[in-house]
């Protein structure tokens, strides 16, 4: 069994979906998932788990991401990208100076809609199937940040950016608010993700690529191990007389490690069972006084 994670770069027209169904034929494995959805029309950084690191899915979700978008100024879609349906068109009358304050004017924390075509739920159905039976229905918006916004190129109506944001932050809506502010709407035309918490566009490789390297048998080679995904965290050793609790996933007091420590409160430490094999993730309750199991990890 393969555990881990690759580093895949999803390109133009696959689904993040197409993506796990062309890995499992690949791979011959049927424990996969992805880690963030991108549009068919985006390309880009897509962390694929592989058998015990799908456990690792939801936490790779909430890493910041960043983007390079083309926005497109002047045309307003139902998807808000260029592959929707064209509901308005404007002149753009802008100047470059407008173009700059608009954008930086979303840096921070802000309140966006989210599209209607997207995957987020509303009473059990996706907003995208509600979209293509012609059902547009008021969504509340949700609270994302942007932590900054690079201009690099302004060739109106055409606008790039880089752009390092929160999780839960549609591109698509961000490009649509600019366009509305500078008065002349506005729809994202193209989409790179570069990159997706330390997992970056440079070090991706594509579904052909990992095909190459599976006929190969080379596979652990691009392969990320679960612990190195959180190398980040602080290693922390359980001793040998905890053998019993480290293997049956109890919560740990302080003196059940060789390392002497002064934890923080919420801090998450990466466990080593006694055999010094990475075993869990462990969060500190500081009312409790103890290291308690937040993911664990038994692929030694």
């Amino acid at each position: 069994m393969l555990n881990g994670i690759i580093n895949i770069y999803k390109e133009e027209g696959y689904t993040s979906f197409d993506v796990v169904a062309v890995l499992r034929g690949i791979l011959k494995i049927r424990k996969i998932g992805h880690t963030g959805t991108l549009d068919p029309l985006a390309r880009g950084v897509l962390p694929v788990c592989l058998g015990n690191g799908t456990k690792l899915c939801d936490m790779l979700t909430d890493r910041t991401k960043t983007y390079e978008a083309v926005m497109l100024l002047g045309t307003s879609t139902d998807t808000e990208d260029t592959s929707g349906k064209v509901l308005e068109t404007n002149e753009v009358n802008v100047s470059r100076e407008e173009v700059i304050e608009a954008v930086n004017s979303f840096v921070g924390d802000y309140d966006q809609v989210p599209p209607m075509y997207s995957a987020l739920k509303v009473d059990g159905k996706k907003l995208y199937e509600l979209a293509r039976q012609g059902v547009v229905i008021e969504r509340k918006p949700r609270r994302i940040h942007i932590n900054s916004i690079e201009i690099t190129d302004i060739n109106l109506p055409y606008v790039i950016m880089n752009i390092d944001c929160s999780k839960g932050t549609y591109i698509r809506s961000l490009c649509r608010d600019i366009g509305d502010k500078l008065g002349c709407g506005g729809c994202m035309d193209k989409l790179t993700r570069t990159r997706v918490g330390g997992f970056e566009i440079k070090d991706a490789y594509t579904l052909a690529q990992v095909e190459e390297i599976a006929k190969a048998g080379r596979i652990e080679d691009i392969l990320l191990s679960v612990e190195e995904a959180f190398d980040i965290y602080e290693c922390l050793k359980v001793k040998k007389e905890y053998k019993v609790k480290i293997d049956n996933g109890n919560p740990l007091y302080l003196t059940c490690f060789e390392e002497e420590i002064n934890p923080e409160p919420d801090k998450i430490y990466r466990v080593h069972n006694t055999e010094d094999v990475f075993f869990a993730l462990y969060r500190f309750d500081a009312a409790k006084n103890i290291l308690m199991p937040y993911k664990i990890f038994p692929i030694g």
